[in-house]
């Protein structure tokens, strides 16, 4: 049987009043799918477990709300996820995500994934795709980037979420710094950006239709 956590009905009662309609409509499809999920706070965020496992997560920002799997790559067959964390993009309204039917199929593809034992590779520190492959996705995070980020929980999730792409953007402009402070004003603006759940280059990026 599966649980609410009353620490998740404050972190929605507290967002903006348009996420409050998304959040709590993305808890409702989740538990829907899957009568055994429990919630959990972590990172300062709302996350889905099935049986133990790590399965979806979503948030709330200023503008925008995210939302997404644990196993994303595995479950929407991409590790892409757009210009904001998670996979579904930068969620503005209830009408802009995908329809009740197919996030509940996604919810039952992360379920069957779990139950196969796919892991992720940020739960056991090992790459689940052939050698070379995960070499080339391997992105090396600058000591200072990654000593900031362990101090700030809520962009370092953010971060951990996105797409190797995503994270080299952040990566290679800090590591791009001639000067010690211009290194620390950059780490500064990436954890700014990071905890509204923007990717480095998200201005230029074109939004995504919506439907």
């Amino acid at each position: 049987m599966g649980t609410r956590e009353p620490k998740v009905d404050v972190y929605i009662a507290k967002a903006q009043p348009f996420a409050q309609d998304i959040l709590a409509h993305l808890r409702d499809v989740v538990h829907g799918a899957c009568p055994e999920i429990e919630e959990a706070m972590k990172w300062s965020m709302p996350f889905f477990t099935y049986k133990g496992s790590l399965l979806c997560n979503m948030a709330a920002f200023k503008a925008h709300c995210a939302f997404g799997f644990w196993l994303g790559e595995q479950v929407l067959g991409t590790d892409a996820s757009g210009e904001a964390m998670g996979q579904l993009g930068r969620i503005t309204s209830v009408k802009g995500l995908p329809t009740r039917t197919q996030l509940t199929q996604w919810v039952h593809h992360a379920m069957a994934l779990t139950d196969a034992g796919v892991k992720n590779t940020r739960d056991t520190g090992a790459a689940k795709t052939p050698a070379k492959k995960a070499a080339a996705k391997t992105v090396a995070v600058p000591v200072e980037l990654a000593k900031a980020l362990q101090r700030d929980a809520k962009a370092k999730a953010v971060f951990d979420a996105f797409s190797p792409s995503h994270r080299r953007e952040y990566v290679e402009w800090i590591a791009d710094a001639k000067k010690p402070e211009t290194k620390e004003r950059r780490i500064a603006q990436a954890l700014e950006m990071l905890a509204n759940g923007q990717s480095r280059n998200a201005k230029y990026e074109s939004p995504k239709r919506k439907g």
